[in-house]
């Protein structure tokens, strides 16, 4: 049997990433956390944290850690249901991993449902394709949204369904810099407006449509998708947008669609532990059920998708959302 005292101070450790910061955490010494640490790893025979700053969990710290957190919601889930603690009905912290496109779009309702619920302290991390599945490995969160649909080994893969980008700008913007419409001459010179530097999808959007890599183009970097359609919107450049989100834009004629027989399609995947304990088993339920009625789905009869949106072509590239996955604690 684990000691829980160095169970939780393991994972504290491994949460805060330092000894120290675990210590003031905890309310013990410095001293304490290194002795119920060090006293875990003899009784396993394993090292469970690389002392580097910052501090990081072994692969077999990384497995230590997914049991802790999976043992802190089954214990909170097993409180609430017998309602026998003056805990039961406190919210228990869970940490998701939601790109930002689908976090300021889709999953706006999602999120007040489960605020409404009062189950869950959530944290929602947004982070890039390359480091969402690092965190759900790692333990940092019990599930994340992901663009690819083959989960690692302890994990399962949800298809979400796909959303839909389209290419926008200003009338006036299109007067100045597009007249002739999205051509290679047009594209360098047009200034863009993209998420951040690791935003890939607007160079794979420029390379399907003109089946070349064109990346000396001058371009804007706006790093929240609110604010990205709104520099699309204010004329500063043109540049993919989620269709749902750019709709009422394009309704009252604020933009213009550029590329109508070029959308792009993203598909989205939710990665989650396969051994989940009730309550993130309910988010998953929550999140699958919720992103059904929201995203593009596929028609099992047709072969073809159907959505809010027309079908158009799935690409790999993404924003902000991790290729790997999108966590939840």
């Amino acid at each position: 049997m684990l000691d829980r005292d160095q169970l939780e101070t393991f994972a504290t450790v491994a949460e805060q990433h330092s000894f120290e910061r675990a210590a003031t955490v905890l309310n013990i010494t410095r001293g304490a956390v290194s002795q119920r640490v060090k006293a875990l790893e003899e009784s396993l025979a394993i090292v469970l944290l690389l002392r580097d700053k910052p501090v990081m969990p072994t692969a077999a710290g990384e497995a230590l850690l997914r049991h802790v957190k999976a043992l802190r919601l089954l214990e909170a889930s097993s409180l609430r249901e017998l309602g026998v603690s003056a805990d039961a009905d406190r919210p228990v912290p869970l940490a998701i991993a939601v790109n930002a496109d689908s976090l300021a779009t889709w999953f706006q309702p999602l999120l007040r449902e489960l605020f409404a619920r009062r189950l869950v302290a959530l944290e929602v991390i947004t982070d890039d394709q390359d480091h969402t599945s690092d965190r759900l490995q790692r333990g940092e969160v019990v599930g994340c949204i992901s663009t690819d649909a083959k989960a690692a080994s302890g994990f399962l893969s949800e298809p979400l369904g796909a959303m839909a980008y389209r290419c926008y700008a200003t009338p006036g913007f299109i007067a100045e810099f597009l007249r002739g419409g999205l051509t290679v001459p047009n594209v360098l010179r047009a200034p863009a407006v993209l998420f951040n530097r690791k935003d890939a999808l607007h160079d794979d959007f420029l390379h399907r449509k003109f089946g070349m890599r064109i990346d000396r183009y001058p371009r804007h970097y706006l790093p929240s998708p609110t604010a990205l359609l709104d520099g699309i919107a204010m004329g500063a450049g043109y540049g993919l947008a989620p269709s749902i989100q750019a709709q009422a834009l394009v309704q009252d004629g604020t933009l213009q669609e550029l590329a109508p027989d070029d959308p792009v399609q993203v598909d989205l995947y939710w990665h989650h532990w396969e051994t989940e304990p009730p309550i993130a088993r309910d988010i998953t339920a929550m999140i699958v059920g919720h992103a059904a009625n929201c995203l593009i789905q596929p028609q099992a009869s047709s072969g073809h998708p159907q959505s809010p949106s027309a079908p158009m072509p799935p690409v790999t590239a993404n924003r902000a959302v991790p290729g790997h996955p999108v966590s939840a604690l």
